[in-house]
């Protein structure tokens, strides 16, 4: 029987429910022999409302989300290597959601795991809000993730 999933996209953004989803998502790739890219996406919007907000300058606040989320691909590197998971790692800056979904096309993705609500922050108007737009926009399927 054929694969099918070859390739599966996770998105995170540190919180606790994008690492969940990105835990339960490297738990699936081994079970059915997938490849993992692993995703961060630094939010420009959220870097703008924040330098309203602190005394940070642009550039020093988009070093500090890189940095943030090279931490979190670290830890799901570690992860995979452990699990026997092949693991990819990108970090791109735009619209969560727009990122997510031009990837997915680009890497030729099967499948994209996300966690139920991730976006925090300023820009926290709507609960899953970035979960929602790449539901709608993502042409392959989407495995949402509910936090336990």
């Amino acid at each position: 029987m054929e694969k099918p999933f070859n390739k599966v996209l996770i998105p995170i953004d540190g919180s606790s429910y994008s690492m969940q989803a990105a835990e339960y998502g490297i738990k699936l790739a081994k079970a059915y022999g997938m490849e993992v890219l692993a995703f961060y996406v630094i939010d420009e919007a959220s870097v703008e409302s924040l330098v309203h907000l602190s005394d940070e300058e642009p550039h020093t606040l988009r070093q500090n989300l890189r940095r943030e989320g090279e931490n979190c691909l670290h830890y799901l590197s570690e992860l995979a290597a452990r699990e026997g998971v092949k693991l990819e790692t990108m970090v791109r800056t735009g619209t969560p959601h727009q990122a997510i979904v031009s990837v997915a096309k680009e890497e030729g993705v099967d499948l994209i795991i996300i966690g139920k609500v991730g976006q925090r922050g300023p820009r926290r108007i709507l609960i899953g809000s970035v979960t929602e737009r790449v539901i709608e926009s993502a042409r392959c399927p989407v495995l949402v993730v509910r936090q336990e």
